[in-house]
This record gives C-alpha cells, sequence and structure tokens, in this order.
C-alpha cells in the first residue's frame, strides 16, 4: 500500500490516502458565510485530487468564533457552503473523474475565542500555564449550565452540514480549543471536571449529539490531540515528570471506538504556544526532525494499539520535496493509513499532480516551513502563502506583519 492506494472508511471508497488537512483561512465574511478567498481555496485544492478535503474550522456558534472572519455554518450562510461543495466536486469531477470525501470541522475555538477581533475566552478552567502575562485579560470560565448547552449548537450545525453537502462532521478536540481544553480540567468542579469520565464529557455529548442530527449518509470523526505536550499539570497526555504518556489517550479512543468513530486524524500539541511540535518548522526551539519523529511515534503507538482504525498523521509538510515519498513510507510501514498535509496546501495545492505526472514534486514549490502563514493569522490577517503564493497574500503579509 502507498499513498495511491484506495481505502474504505464508514463503507465509502477513498480514491487514495492523501488528506488535505483542516487549514483556517480567516477569509470568510464577517457573518461567517464563504467569501471570494474561502473559494479559491477550496477550488485549488479540487484540482489537487486529493482523497479527501477537510474543511478548516467551523463555528457552532457566534461566541465560539476563533476570528471575525472564521466560517460560521448556520441558516444565513448556509448556501454560501452548498454552493461551494458543488464547485468542488464539479472541479474534481472534471479534472480526475471522481469528488472527494469532504468533511467539515465543527468547532467552538473556548480559550480563543475572538469573535469581534478582541479576545473573549471561554475557558474551561482557570490555567497558570496559559495566562502568563494576561493576568488582565478578561475571562469566563464557561460554567455546567453553558457547557451543557454546547451539544444542541453542534446539532444544528449538523444538521446544517448534512443538508448542504458535507460527507463527514468532525467534532473538533485538539490544539487547546474548547474540547481539548476540557481533557485537562483536573481541578474542575462539577460534572465536567476531575474524573476522565467528567473531563470527556461535553465530547462525547456534542459526538453523541452529532450522530443522533443525520442520517446515515453522514459520517462523524473527529480530529484529536493524542497528548498536549504541555507540563503536568497543564494539559493531558503528559506524566508527572513531563514524558507523553497515552494511558488515557487510548482510553478515549477506546470510547470513541464504541461510539461508532472509525476514523481519526491524529495531532498534538498547541499552535499557539508551542507551534513547532504539532507544525515541525525551522527556527524552532527544536529541529523539525525532532518534531515529525514525535508525531510519527505517537501515531505509531496508537495505529498498534488500534489496527482496525484508520489513522491520519500530521506533520507531513516539513518533508519538502521528499514528502510523498515520506508519506508512502508511514502507511508502508504501518504508521497512519492517511497522510495529512496541512502547510503545503496553502504552498503548492497542486503537489500530488506533479507527482502523479513527473514522478516528483518542484523544490521550488514546495512549503518551506516557515510559519509565514501562521504569522497571518496571528497578526489577525486572512491566512495563505505570502512566499509561494505572491501575489494574493505577500500585499497581506506586507499590511498586517511587516509594517508592525
Amino acid at each position: 500500500m502507498n499513498i495511491q492506494s484506495p481505502a474504505i472508511i464508514y463503507n465509502r471508497e477513498v480514491r487514495n490516502r492523501l488528506v488535505f488537512q483542516p487549514m483556517e483561512g480567516c477569509d470568510g465574511t464577517h457573518d461567517g458565510a464563504v467569501d471570494e478567498l474561502t473559494r479559491r481555496r477550496y477550488l485549488r485544492f479540487a484540482q489537487s485530487g486529493a482523497g479527501i478535503i477537510w474543511f478548516e474550522a467551523t463555528a457552532v456558534c457566534n461566541e465560539g468564533r476563533a476570528n471575525p472572519r472564521q466560517l460560521f455554518l448556520n441558516e444565513k450562510t448556509k448556501e454560501s457552503f452548498r454552493n461551494l461543495l458543488d464547485e468542488v466536486r464539479k472541479v474534481s469531477l472534471e479534472k480526475h473523474g471522481f469528488s472527494p470525501l469532504i468533511i467539515v470541522q465543527l468547532t467552538h475555538s473556548g480559550r480563543f475565542s475572538k469573535p469581534e477581533g478582541t479576545p473573549a475566552p471561554i475557558v474551561a478552567y482557570r490555567n497558570e500555564h496559559w495566562e502568563i502575562g494576561k493576568e488582565n485579560q478578561p475571562y469566563i470560565v464557561a460554567d455546567d449550565e453553558y457547557l451543557s448547552s454546547i451539544p444542541q449548537k453542534y446539532a444544528s450545525a449538523a444538521r446544517l452540514a448534512e443538508e448542504v453537502g458535507f460527507d463527514g462532521i468532525d467534532v473538533k478536540c485538539c490544539h487547546g480549543y474548547l474540547f481539548n481544553e476540557m481533557l485537562s480540567a483536573f481541578n474542575r468542579d462539577g460534572i465536567y471536571g476531575g474524573s476522565l469520565e467528567n473531563r470527556t464529557r461535553l465530547y462525547f455529548e456534542c459526538i453523541d449529539s452529532v450522530k443522533n442530527s443525520v442520517s446515515d449518509k453522514v459520517f462523524v470523526t473527529t480530529r484529536f490531540n493524542a497528548c498536549d505536550c504541555f507540563p503536568y499539570p497543564y494539559g493531558y497526555g503528559v506524566n508527572e515528570n513531563n514524558e507523553i504518556d497515552l494511558t488515557e489517550t487510548k482510553i478515549i479512543i477506546k470510547n470513541l471506538m464504541e461510539k461508532g468513530i472509525e476514523f481519526i486524524d491524529i495531532t498534538l500539541g498547541n499552535p499557539y504556544l508551542i507551534p513547532h511540535v504539532n507544525r515541525p518548522c525551522i527556527n524552532a526551539p527544536e529541529d523539525g526532525k525532532i518534531g515529525l519523529e514525535r508525531i510519527r511515534n505517537v501515531t505509531k503507538e496508537l495505529n498498534e494499539a488500534f489496527p482496525e482504525l484508520k489513522l491520519v498523521m500530521s506533520g507531513l509538510s516539513f518533508e519538502g520535496e521528499n514528502a510523498i515519498n515520506y508519506a508512502n513510507g508511514i502507511i508502508e510501514d504501518g504508521v497512519a493509513d492517511f497522510a495529512g498535509f496541512g502547510r503545503m496546501t496553502f504552498a503548492y495545492p497542486d503537489f500530488y499532480n506533479d507527482y502523479l505526472e513527473k514522478g516528483s514534486l518542484d523544490k521550488s514549490k514546495v512549503c518551506l516551513k516557515c510559519s509565514k502563514c501562521s504569522e497571518l493569522m496571528r497578526n489577525a490577517s486572512v491566512a495563505g502563502c505570502p512566499v509561494r503564493d505572491t501575489e494574493t497574500y505577500m500585499p497581506y503579509y506586507q499590511k498586517h506583519v511587516l509594517k508592525r
């Protein structure tokens, strides 16, 4: 098996094992609809030949939006989603003869909520590790009543996701957003904190809510943090010696499988404080090869523990022009079943086409691992690659990053 091999998930054929990971463009309209840059990105993705296009973080409620231009699926914006999905499928069918599976990532940004552009964190608990230097920032610690209202928000968004034509729904639990942060709420009181059963309660309630709100035509999956990589006890998946410990991770995955989840996108770390962990890069506190090896080892351990699951490995953009060869290796070696690419899709969306046609990637087009796409996002701009997609994104980089 390699990246070109077909696969079956949820009784659906996937034409290859290439996954375009959810990468937020921060380029929707103020009410959360698809805008022109959003459309441009996804039509470029449609040209790629990827078996799975994983739609970016899409809010289930306004107060849970990470920025004022984050996509937000609701009654007012649903037609923009429907139209884009129709276009993506048309482009892919015309060029490749098949339509990719398209998954939407539903999210509540929790600690990272900025619906009007200024921080408005809704947190699982007060976390000293997160809040250094932010002592005067306003925080709302979500009470149990508010948390218990969230499954209905996911249910409403899930029904709309099916209505507009998504094939799958991702209940996002990674990178420090609300459900992921709940997993480390060791000292929170009430039904959502303390024990592992309580810390996973909201996550599982929302998965159940989504599953109960859609038909069998739509599958439910999750992008899931295997570990947070924060010092104990400020994150989960790490023991008192600050070593990665997947004991609770495996319990959670076992419970997910019992809920019918058979396909999981594995990631780790947090792009806000330790971005080099989930996106190995240059100019980082550690060599990117160390970060990629960490992701590989964690994914392999989980794949060996749950051989019946289909797992996606993240971080492969780091390999640059060798990325497809590396992806073939992790699939052939049983590390993961699918190869996930994020930053490369911004820099070089047609990389898979080049591989199929030429047998290699163009070194002058590959992602440089420079994190300028993330710099754009952190500086309240749209996100894209100002290096490889210069005409479109360099003006934003000059305005929002360089001039600051």
